[in-house]
């Protein structure tokens, strides 16, 4: 399957007092990351009735990330949903190919009107599971 991809680069703000990206950062980069892959596969009528939140984070941090640095974000789903939840891979990977972070995450599906869950419908699960297109 072909990752979504989403070129960062750090600026000074990301930048904690060891001089790398904070961690929080990452987490922060994470959502950002997740959000564009539904903007861009999602239909409108999903995004309107539909919202992802997070309930679980795996992170396993392999290198630092300096000011002015650029990584790319790659991310998929690898299998389908599990009644209202699914997991989302991520990998950072700086120019020289080296994976800076790697992360899995745990998202479920509410409803937008009633804030509830809901099992994730084969139609919003599809287009994660067929590929992505890169930005």
């Amino acid at each position: 399957m072909k990752p979504f991809t989403r070129a960062i680069t750090a600026g000074p703000q990301d930048i904690d007092e060891l001089g790398h990206v904070n961690n929080a950062v990452w987490v922060r980069w994470i959502q950002d990351v997740a959000v564009a892959h539904w903007a861009a596969v999602a239909s409108s009528e999903h995004a309107a009735a539909y919202i992802w939140v997070v309930i679980r984070h795996e992170i396993d941090y392999r290198g630092n990330v300096a000011a002015g640095e650029t990584v790319t974000a790659e991310t998929w789903v690898a299998e389908p949903p599990r009644g209202a939840r699914f997991d989302r891979h991520m990998r950072f990977v700086a120019s020289d190919g080296r994976v800076k972070v790697e992360a899995k995450t745990t998202w479920a599906l509410l409803d937008r009107a009633s804030g509830r869950l809901l099992r994730v419908p084969a139609e919003v699960a599809a287009p994660f599971l067929e590929g992505s297109s890169a930005t």
